[in-house]
């Protein structure tokens, strides 16, 4: 993964030593490697994991998903989400980001659920379809403003 990194020091407290990573590194890293888990918290403080495909939008980290789906009823309440996204290799290069999430709904959501699956799949034999099927499904836009991002590399 190219990008700006920063080493911790021991000021940054005991026992770290995590690599950060400058959030448009981190940002161009996820343009490129779409796999990823998301993770929210559920009623009882515990995580709730998610395979997801992710995207960007030059300014946040966007993820499509149902209206009806836990993550959204999780992020509606706690609007919070850590991220990890890895590439195909599955061991090779990945990030990790954190941030605040907004949830985007339907019809606001449209242009970023075409621009999202551009991005991840490429063109679409049909946007009409896609665009009823993103009705019917209930579709929803995640965007993550990464405030952290890193470690991208096993320690």
């Amino acid at each position: 993964m190219s990008g700006a990194y920063r080493r911790t020091t021991p000021a940054d407290g005991p026992g770290t030593t995590f690599t950060t990573v400058d959030t448009a590194a981190a940002l161009a890293f996820i343009g490129d490697n779409h796999r990823a888990v998301l993770a929210t918290t559920r009623d009882d403080g515990g995580p709730q994991l998610s395979l997801v495909a992710a995207g960007t939008d030059g300014e946040h980290v966007v993820v499509s998903t149902r209206e009806t789906a836990v993550k959204t009823r999780n992020l509606r309440k706690r609007p919070r989400a850590a991220l990890l996204v890895f590439s195909d290799g599955f061991y090779g290069p990945w990030v990790q980001v954190e941030g605040p999430v907004t949830v985007v709904s339907l019809p606001e959501a449209m242009d970023g659920l075409v621009a999202y699956y551009r991005q991840v799949a490429g063109e679409h034999p049909d946007w009409d379809d896609y665009r009823r099927a993103m009705r019917d499904e209930q579709r929803v836009l995640l965007r993550l403003t990464v405030e952290r991002a890193g470690p991208d590399r096993a320690g």
